[in-house]
């Protein structure tokens, strides 16, 4: 299938009203240019006609006409209008999905025929590869020197893949399965707690989940690593949860709550009022690597050779 072929079968997906139209030759979906979704894209993102022009580096009136033209030619409507704020119509917004995906791709492709290429983007939510982050990145630098690799960080490092802002992304969370995506799992992490230093079990070797189900346990909502289950039934702890890592560190630092989290927090976010300690009895973490089944960038394969690589090396020095 063509690329232009490929554009219009989205496009004609994009709502029942646009397809019948095509059908009945009533809108020309095979017009529809990048520019066209572009300008979508840019209307979503930005919520207003002014902003998103802005964004485009185009006058409004252009971008105005630019999506009456693109509805005209599917005959069908993609945006509902107000005086101050603008909203995809249902329609509108499956072709927005499928519109960051094929900008991506299209993005891609060029990046990819540059002369110095780009770089191999991998995203991750807070922890990356823990302690073997900065040994991956170093290695990788030495031995592929023609090939940059990005860690970028995104909440949902999943869903970055899925609209082609990453070529590979390391979670904690196994996804959906989904036959567009790999998932790869790389190695366990145990679980620890988070208690802040003066917390009475900040000096033991180890501590037992039971041992912090009578107190309020918070949840970063980009890590993924705990969750009420963890506890029995009858046993679970209160939990309430913060954006982010900072949040949480600080919330148990300063001992308004403790935390449950992968062993990868302590290399990646040490704390000096924060103290992580085993849990004995919690199931361990699964870090994943995933991926398009076709992959974005020509060096995904070789990256994943090349941490198998390092997780060996590691294991056959004896390191957990």
């Amino acid at each position: 299938m063509s690329d232009t072929q490929c554009l219009c079968f989205l496009v004609m997906n994009a709502g029942s009203g646009a397809a019948a139209a095509v059908r009945a030759g009533r809108g020309d979906a095979a017009d529809v240019e990048l520019r066209h979704l572009r300008a979508l894209v840019a209307i979503d993102a930005e919520g207003t006609l002014t902003d998103a022009a802005i964004a485009l580096g185009v006058s409004q009136p252009a971008l105005s006409r630019t999506l009456r033209q693109m509805e005209s030619r599917l005959n069908t409507r993609l945006v509902d209008r107000t005086t101050r704020h603008v909203a995809l119509t249902d329609a509108g917004r499956r072709l927005v999905d499928h519109a960051h995906r094929i900008l991506r791709l299209v993005d891609d492709a060029l990046a990819e025929t540059a002369a110095d290429g780009r770089p191999l983007r991998i995203g991750f939510a807070w922890s990356a590869l823990g302690r073997y982050t900065v040994p991956l990145l170093r290695a990788w630098r030495e031995n592929r020197p023609d090939t940059a690799a990005q860690v970028l960080r995104r909440d949902d490092p999943e869903a970055a893949l899925r609209r082609g802002e990453v070529d590979v992304a390391l979670v904690r969370t196994e996804p959906v399965p989904d036959s567009d995506l790999v998932c790869v799992p790389l190695l366990r992490e145990r679980r620890v707690a988070a208690l802040a230093v003066d917390h009475a079990l900040a000096d033991q070797e180890a501590v037992r989940l039971e041992e912090l189900s009578n107190e309020p346990v918070v949840i970063c909502s980009t890590a993924a690593t705990t969750a009420a289950h963890l506890w029995p039934a009858g046993r679970r702890p209160h939990t309430f949860e913060v954006p982010g890592v900072d949040e949480w560190l600080t919330t148990i630092a300063t001992g308004e709550a403790v935390g449950v989290t992968a062993e990868s927090a302590g290399h990646s976010h040490p704390h000096p009022a924060v103290r992580y300690v085993p849990l004995t009895d919690a199931p361990s973490v699964t870090v994943h690597l995933v991926h398009p089944r076709v992959p974005r960038h020509p060096a995904t394969a070789e990256f994943l050779d090349h941490i198998r690589l390092l997780l060996a090396e590691a294991t056959r020095a004896g390191q957990p």
